[in-house]
């Protein structure tokens, strides 16, 4: 090998992502022209918008994508004029993953110092690999803006690529494909310019093919969100939905509309059908797309809420300048006012989707616990995000509304009850629900990470207060249709005994009528966090948050005999902290000491053989 080229491995996500992208991610190989011909164009967007402060950066007047096919040498061959990539950048977003050029990108924004350059799509991201699909061999030359020198990467993707110094007249970047003995479709002029309308009609760089010579025009440049809805076909939709997120399924809602009068703005969103590969409780900010006059400005502008960061798309507006700063953006007017309606669009979609019971429970599954964090960050809209929520209920199968609980509360209910644990399916078979059942009062089960922080800040809906059953003192004695209880000797006796021996441990010992199989249960007293938060809190080392209340079921056999031991003039020794113990697993928390809770129970069992 000539000493000049230097050779590289690639990272080991690239060998994986190679082998997904060629054999599985994509179903129609004719994608890989889509997903090169978008990179070109986000390289274009990025120089366009360095120009504006750098004049040496600006686009040549004749600037385009153009697409060259060589049928005898049977390459494919994709030019931009983009801002191009340097050795560092040709090694570090083609060799790795972990350094996208988005990623990479992003944080060089952040550490400018006045600067405000936009935030694009990275150049190069996983699409690019989709060239592997129909090339045995692929080369890229770029020059950057503001060098001298190009540089030529080169791989036949199997593990390895190189790296030598090259030559370029202008920066940009040329990807050449060598086409594998089975892609001859792509060599021919047609079937390219099919392609291009097919999957890249809506990108507004321009697009030529040569041949033979001859540049022909390849698509229309039209940004799509400024058509009317009655020009935009299903299709369309649904392959920009593809562009812009990069996703691979069908959107459940697309909202295309234009607002005109006292602002003026064209937008075009997607809800997701599927929850994108990359978790949305990662990222928190939202990156719907910022356009001014169909130029790309920004995706940190941050057009929706963090709770409605599922939400994907573009909004594009006549009312901010080209060179909007960053700061403008954060205290515009006009920006605040776009915000505020493209959340109230947003918000009226899921309202009337909402109706579609079956198909709105496909994206509760999705983005619900996104949506849930809105009822404690967005004090304005709370009121308006609650009929959207969607809970597992004690009393029946599938979703409920809280509209629908308050509609099936029996008479003399005045709270709506809820129940909040790590494990949904732990859930339904907690102790804590057993006095509930048995007197047929319904209880929402919440298992997700939200769940803990928003019932307190919404605090009441149809002016029913909501209340963890784990918290305070309920009546439920008070509901018809309890079967009578049996009446028991007093166990005031054992409580007194019980809160001696726990000491510290607890706040409280009562005897409970919510019970009903189970010994013992806990609860939190009335003015503090419930049973959860209680947990988070010391998870997240803040102190216990309250000690907790043991309550006991004074018709379960095992406290009968207990009270009948100190009625006796007996001790109830280690039993104390063994039922204390029994109680936090049952809310799926550990023993206090798990070692002498194993100690205990091991005695226990010997003692009954």
């Amino acid at each position: 090998m000539d000493e000049s080229v230097e050779r590289h491995e690639f990272g080991a996500e690239v060998g994986r992502l190679l082998d997904l992208v060629v054999h599985a991610l994509y179903s129609d190989r004719e994608i890989f022209l889509r997903e090169l011909v978008a990179n070109a164009a986000d390289a274009m967007d990025r120089r366009r918008f360095e120009a504006l402060t750098d004049s040496a950066s600006a686009l040549p007047a004749d600037a385009k994508i153009r697409i060259v096919p060589d049928k005898d040498g049977r390459t494919l061959t994709i030019s931009d004029a983009g801002l191009g990539m340097s050795k560092l950048d040709l090694t570090q977003n083609l060799g790795t993953i972990a350094r996208s050029g988005t990623r990479a990108f992003s944080q060089s924004l952040a550490q400018a110092p006045a600067e405000d350059k936009p935030s694009l799509i990275g150049q190069f991201g996983v699409g690019f690999y989709s060239a592997f699909m129909v090339a045995d061999r692929v080369s890229v030359t770029s020059r950057r803006v503001g060098a001298d020198e190009a540089w030529t990467w080169a791989s036949e993707g199997q593990g390895s690529f190189t790296l030598e110094a090259s030559t370029r007249s202008e920066p940009g970047t040329d990807i050449v494909l060598h086409l594998k003995a089975d892609a001859d479709e792509y060599l021919e002029s047609y079937r390219l310019d099919h392609v291009v309308r097919k999957w890249a009609d809506h990108i507004t760089v321009p697009i030529a093919i040569v041949s033979e010579g001859k540049e022909e025009a390849a698509n229309q440049g039209t940004a799509l969100w400024r058509k009317p809805k009655s020009e935009v076909s299903e299709e369309q939709y649904a392959e920009f939905y593809r562009h812009v997120g990069f996703n691979f399924d069908a959107p459940w809602a697309t909202l295309h509309w234009r607002a005109e009068g006292a602002m003026e703005f064209a937008a075009l969103l997607f809800v997701p059908g599927m929850k994108p590969f990359q978790a949305v409780e990662g990222e928190r900010a939202s990156k719907v797309r910022l356009h001014v006059r169909r130029m790309f400005i920004t995706d940190e502008a941050e057009l929706l809420p963090s709770w409605l960061r599922f939400v994907q798309g573009v909004v594009d507006t006549e009312d901010l300048p080209l060179n909007v700063s960053r700061e403008m953006l954060q205290a515009t007017p006009v920006l605040a006012k776009i915000r505020r309606a493209v959340t109230g669009k947003v918000l009226s979609e899921l309202t009337s989707r909402s109706k579609d019971a079956e198909g709105y429970a496909g994206f509760w599954e999705n983005f619900g616990p996104v949506l849930k964090e809105g009822i404690y960050e967005d004090q304005e809209r709370r009121d308006e995000i609650a009929p959207l929520l969607r809970f597992r209920s004690s009393a029946m199968e599938g979703w409920t509304s809280l509209t629908d609980y308050v509609a099936r509360m029996k008479d003399g209910q005045e709270a709506i009850y809820y129940l909040v644990a790590d494990d949904a399916d732990a859930l339904a078979n907690s102790p804590q629900l057993e006095g509930f059942r048995a007197r047929g009062v319904e209880v929402l089960l919440l298992s997700d990470h939200v769940d803990a922080f928003w019932p307190e800040s919404l605090g009441r809906f149809a002016d029913k207060p909501l209340q963890s059953v784990t918290k305070g003192t309920i009546d439920l004695a008070a509901f018809a249709g309890a079967e009578a209880q049996e009446s028991v000797g007093s166990v005031e006796g054992l409580v007194a005994a019980l809160k001696q021996s726990l000491g510290a441990d607890v706040s409280d010992v009562r005897a409970t009528d919510r019970l009903v199989e189970s010994a013992v249960v806990l609860s939190a007293s009335g003015t503090g966090p419930d049973l959860q938060m209680q947990r988070l809190l010391r998870r997240a080392g803040r102190g216990a948050g309250g000690l907790p209340v043991l309550e006991i079921n004074p018709r379960h056999p095992l406290i009968r005999t207990l009270a009948e031991r100190i009625a006796g003039g007996g001790e109830v020794g280690e039993a104390a902290g063994t039922l204390l113990d029994l109680a936090r697993i049952q809310d799926g928390d550990t023993p206090r000491d798990p070692v002498a809770f194993a100690r205990r129970v091991a005695a226990a069992l010997a003692a009954d053989r």
